[in-house]
C-alpha cells in the first residue's frame, strides 16, 4: 500500500511538472522560440565557422560575424526573390480572378443542371485581388507579426547565434558541470555529440531534400506548362520546413494557377497528383536515404508533435517540432528511466509491424525447414 501511494504521488508530481512546463513554455514563447531557432541555425553554420577559423585563421568573433552576414544575405536574397515572384503573380491577379469566377460559375451551372441546386445561391461575385489586399492590409500585418514580434526576432536570432558561436566552449563546459556525476563527463560528452549529430544530420538532410524535391516539382510543373513553375516548385520544397502540411499548401497554389490559366480541369488535378507522388517518393525513399537512421522518429509521433507544437507556438512550433523531438529522443535513450519513451518516439522494428499470423507462419516455416534437415 505504501509503495502504491508513493507511485501515485510520483505520477501526480510528474503530471504537475509537465503541466507547469507547458505553461511556462507557452508564456515564454517570445523568448524560447528564437533561442531554439538560433540553436538550430548555429549548429547548421558551425562547420563553416570552424573551417574559416582553421583555414583562414580568423578569430572566433570575426568568423561568427562573417557566417551571420552570409546567412543573413542568403535569407534576404531568398525573401527578395519570393517577393518579386509574388508581385508578378499579383499583377496577373485580376485575370486569374476573372477566370476562376468563370470556372466557378460554370460549375455552379452544372450543379443546377444535375443536382437541382439554384445557381444564384452559388454564384461568385467578381474579385479584385488588389482591392482585397488593400482592404485587408492591416489584417495581413497583424498575421505577420502574430508570432510575437517578427522584427524583434530578426534582430535577436542573429544576436543569439553570435553568442552561441563565440561562447560555444563556455556553454559546453557548463553542460559538463551541470550534468556530469562525480566529475565524469563522458556521458555528457556522448549525449552532446549525439545531439549535435542529430541536428546536423537533420538540417543538412533537409536542405538536400528541399533541393531534390524543388527540382522534381519544377520539372513536373514545366511539363504541364504552369506559369512560374520554378518558383512554385521550390516554394513547395521550402514549405517542407513545415512537415506534412507544407507540401499540401505548396501544391494548392500552383493548382489554383493551373485552374485560372488552363482550359481543362485536368491540369489542377495533375498538379496535385504530381506533388502527391513526389511527396510519396520523398517520404519513403529520398528522406530516409539522406537523413539515415540518426533522425528516427515514427510517423505517428511526428504528426502528433507537429499538432501539439503548433498549438503551443503556432507556425514556428510546427517548424521546430521535429528537431526538438529528435533531441528529446537522444536524451531519453541515454537516461535509463526514460528509455521506454525514447523507444516510443523511434521507428518501430519490423517485428512490431507484422501480424501474429505472419509471425506464426514464419515460425512454422522455420520449424519445418529444421525438420527437413534432420530427416535428410
Amino acid at each position: 500500500m505504501i509503495s502504491t501511494a508513493k507511485n501515485e504521488n510520483s505520477y501526480a508530481q510528474n503530471l504537475v511538472f509537465i503541466i507547469g512546463l507547458v505553461f511556462v513554455l507557452y508564456v515564454l514563447k517570445p523568448v524560447v522560440v528564437p533561442i531554439i531557432i538560433a540553436i538550430i541555425l548555429s549548429v547548421s553554420v558551425f562547420p563553416f565557422v570552424s573551417y574559416v577559423e582553421r583555414k583562414w585563421h580568423f578569430n572566433r568573433v570575426v568568423s561568427a560575424i562573417f557566417a551571420i552576414v552570409l546567412l543573413s544575405l542568403l535569407v534576404f536574397s531568398l525573401l527578395t526573390f519570393i517577393g518579386f515572384q509574388i508581385s508578378d503573380i499579383l499583377e496577373k491577379g485580376d485575370s486569374y480572378a476573372k477566370k476562376l469566377s468563370e470556372v466557378y460559375n460554370t460549375l455552379a451551372a452544372d450543379f443546377e443542371t444535375y443536382l437541382g441546386i439554384d445557381k444564384n445561391e452559388l454564384s461568385l461575385k467578381k474579385i479584385n485581388l488588389g482591392d482585397t489586399l488593400k482592404d485587408n492590409f492591416s489584417n495581413i500585418i497583424e498575421f505577420l507579426t502574430l508570432s510575437g514580434s517578427v522584427f524583434a526576432d530578426i534582430v535577436l536570432i542573429p544576436l543569439y547565434i553570435f553568442f552561441f558561436l563565440i561562447y560555444r566552449k563556455f556553454f559546453k563546459s557548463f553542460i559538463y558541470k551541470a550534468f556530469s556525476k562525480d566529475g565524469n563527463t563522458l556521458k555528457a560528452k556522448t549525449v552532446l555529440s549525439k545531439l549535435y549529430d542529430v541536428q546536423q544530420n537533420y538540417i543538412l538532410g533537409l536542405f538536400m531534400v528541399m533541393g531534390i524535391v524543388g527540382i522534381l516539382n519544377s520539372i513536373g510543373l514545366l511539363i504541364l506548362g504552369i506559369d512560374n513553375a520554378i518558383f512554385f516548385g521550390f516554394l513547395a520544397a521550402l514549405l517542407l520546413l513545415i512537415p506534412y502540411i507544407g507540401i499540401i499548401i505548396g501544391s494548392l497554389l500552383p493548382a489554383i494557377v493551373a485552374l485560372a490559366t488552363k482550359d481543362s480541369l485536368w491540369y489542377p488535378v495533375l498538379v496535385i497528383f504530381i506533388f502527391t507522388f513526389i511527396q510519396f517518393i520523398e517520404g519513403n525513399f529520398i528522406t530516409p536515404k539522406i537523413t539515415g537512421s540518426k533522425v528516427s522518429i515514427n510517423a505517428f509521433v511526428a504528426i502528433l508533435s507537429i499538432i501539439l507544437f503548433s498549438m503551443l507556438w503556432g507556425t514556428a512550433g510546427m517548424i521546430v517540432a521535429l528537431p526538438v523531438i529528435a533531441s528529446l529522443k537522444v536524451v531519453f535513450d541515454t537516461i535509463p528511466e526514460l528509455k521506454p519513451y525514447g523507444f516510443l518516439i523511434g521507428e518501430p522494428l519490423e517485428e512490431h509491424l507484422r501480424s501474429n499470423a505472419r509471425i506464426r507462419l514464419k515460425i512454422w516455416k522455420k520449424i519445418r525447414k529444421e525438420k527437413s534437415k534432420i530427416t535428410e
